[in-house]
């Protein structure tokens, strides 16, 4: 049997000719993207992942019979011979719009169903319908380019890594149940009945044991899974890169990191500037209200308590005296915002839970104007817009409370004014790294303490002291890479100490016999002579949708489940016959 492509051995892609190619016999296989019959004259265009070339047609009675058959998504191996086009029909969209390809030869390699929805046009289909067909949906353009670029950036990744001496080693991902935080993704084990294994969270001891092993540095692209409530931008299975270092310090980490970022995004042909900002948490929640600050708009907030301490305007001094804050941040242009826009930020703060929210502003010839004026009073008002440094165009947004409350509060209402003023510009980039976290976190509702990255994370030294004592007061040796207002990574020097780790575990809630039955293997192997190390673990699928300009990660992952955690496309998660139940030991309850 003779294969079709015997005699179409592809010489180009779709994206690659060029003006200089102009006289060359081709070979062009692909898909057909868009038609255009003239009658006497059929123009296409083939489409494969390098991009588009425009195939005409002519002259040729049997070829133009098989050319008016054709319809979008067609298969088709063509031959012809490259020439320019006329100067009035360039297309300077294409990076082959100087030219095109006359045919000769004509196959239609297979014929296609009439999709529901266009590849063609980049027109506004449901993201159910782009899932269900996600096979067509991965043939669009835009989608290709999103593929393509995160092949680049792990490829850039692996390249810089391998350079700096680490590592690429696979780490199980049939391990041991060890919950701390989201929930595990199980998996049933046929030959224990009754026994689990767990897909990953995060290979976090697999790594900390290869650092106890003597490999030095080492890095994995990974995925991870987590069982986690329904969030519009989560996925259950993501990809991080993994980053563990023997020896580590802070500034370590950083002079690994941020050169790796700088590799990353010379993919997008962006020079990205280092040593990024460093800032410690209270700093970021104090003058950003989030400890993933946005940091591309300004709009810092600043504590105007001292200016209300002894106001007549009870709210704020009451809040003073009872310890809290007066807080705000001035919006640029904002001056000229109309009665109605400033009504509808009020609202909007008492939608985020404000008690209530004042603006101030000088109007025409300066005059001072505020939504509390009569009861705050014109001096103090002055006084707030001159400590804020407001000029004539800004509006000072004022709250009071609770420190933290007031603070993410405005940072909330800080980020939705900067898209209203266009402050948060597309292809820019803010990087920063936020510092001193605090250890651990108190729940009310399980009346215990949580760690606040993970329970391996290292207290600062002098903080140890505070263990048994006064657990608020223990700072991490953590760090978050933040960039855009998104967490991009995160990672901590790591306790390499079997007792402190021990102590740790048992702050935590978790008893001795416990911490045995869960981390028993880890903690022997901490006593065998430990390194210092620590490490990073960077969200991949969110560093590629920032660099790639998009909202979601589903856009930049080639087969994404929904926020409901299923895969429309193949139908997961389903039901599976009895006869595998009763071979896993599972019985179902309804």
């Amino acid at each position: 049997m003779t294969d079709q492509l015997t005699d179409f051995a592809r010489t180009h892609t779709c994206g690659a000719l060029r003006a200089g190619d102009v006289g060359a016999d081709v070979v062009l296989l692909g898909w057909v993207h868009r038609v255009r019959d003239l009658g006497s004259l059929v123009f296409f265009d083939l489409r494969d992942r390098g991009g588009l070339t425009q195939v005409v047609i002519r002259d040729h009675d049997d070829l133009l019979a098989s050319a008016k058959r054709l319809r979008s998504e067609f298969v088709v191996a063509v031959k012809g011979l490259v020439q320019r086009r006329s100067p009035e029909v360039v297309n300077p969209k294409l990076a082959t719009g100087d030219i095109e390809v006359v045919a000769r030869e004509l196959v239609v390699l297979n014929e296609a169903k009439t999709p529901p929805f266009s590849v063609a046009e980049d027109t506004n289909v449901s993201e159910d319908l782009r899932l269900r067909y996600r096979y067509l949906d991965l043939r669009r353009p835009s989608v290709q380019a999103n593929l393509g670029l995160r092949h680049r950036v792990a490829l850039a990744i692996r390249n810089r890594l391998d350079a700096r001496g680490f590592w690429e080693i696979e780490t199980p991902i049939l391990g041991k149940s060890t919950p701390e935080g989201a929930r595990d993704y199980l998996v049933p084990s046929r030959v224990h009945p009754g026994e689990f294994y767990a897909l990953p969270q995060s290979p976090q001891i697999f790594k900390q044991i290869l650092m106890i092993a003597g490999t030095d540095r080492y890095f994995q692209i990974v995925r991870c899974f987590r069982d986690e409530d329904l969030r519009a931008d989560r996925q259950p299975e993501f990809t991080q890169v993994d980053i563990e270092i023997s020896f580590a310090t802070m500034p370590l980490v950083f002079s690994i990191i941020e050169p790796l970022m700088q590799g990353i995004f010379k993919e997008i042909g962006r020079e990205i500037q280092t040593p990024f900002r460093q800032m410690g948490y209270d700093e970021a929640m104090a003058r950003y209200g989030s400890d993933k600050p946005d940091l591309r708009c300004g709009l810092d907030i600043q504590d105007l308590s001292t200016i209300f301490s002894a106001s007549t305007f009870a709210v704020f001094r009451g809040a003073v005296e009872q310890g809290g804050v007066v807080r705000g941040f001035v919006v640029p242009g904002g001056a000229r915002f109309s009665r109605r826009e400033l009504d509808e930020i009020v609202e909007q703060a008492k939608q985020l839970g404000a008690g209530g929210l004042v603006w101030a502003r000088r109007g025409a010839e300066g005059a001072i104007q505020s939504s509390a004026l009569k009861a705050i009073g014109e001096e103090a008002v002055r006084a707030a817009l001159e400590a804020a440094s407001a000029d004539a165009d800004g509006l000072l947004i004022m709250s009071a409370g609770p420190a933290e409350n007031t603070s993410r509060l405005l940072g909330q209402l800080r980020l939705t004014l900067a898209r209203k003023q266009g402050l948060l510009k597309d292809g820019e980039f803010a990087f920063a790294w936020i510092t001193g976290f605090p250890l651990l976190e108190w729940s009310d509702e399980d009346q215990r303490w949580f760690s606040m990255h993970h329970p391996f994370t290292a207290p600062v030294d002098e903080d140890v002291e505070h263990l048994d004592r006064d657990p608020s007061k223990l700072r991490a040796k953590a760090y978050d890479l933040v960039l855009n207002g998104s967490e991009i990574g995160g990672g901590s020097i790591r306790i390499h100490d079997s007792g402190l780790q021990s102590r740790i575990f048992s702050l935590l809630g978790i008893a001795p016999d416990e911490a045995k039955a869960r981390f028993g293997f880890f903690l022997e192997a901490l006593q065998y002579g430990t390194p210092p190390h620590g490490g990073i673990a960077l969200g991949l699928d969110r560093i590629v949708a920032l660099l790639a300009g998009e909202s979601s990660i589903r856009e930049v992952i080639a087969f994404p489940k929904t926020a409901q955690a299923v895969d429309l496309m193949s139908g997961a998660p389903s039901t599976v016959d009895e006869k595998q139940l009763r071979e896993l030991h599972i019985g179902l309850r309804s």
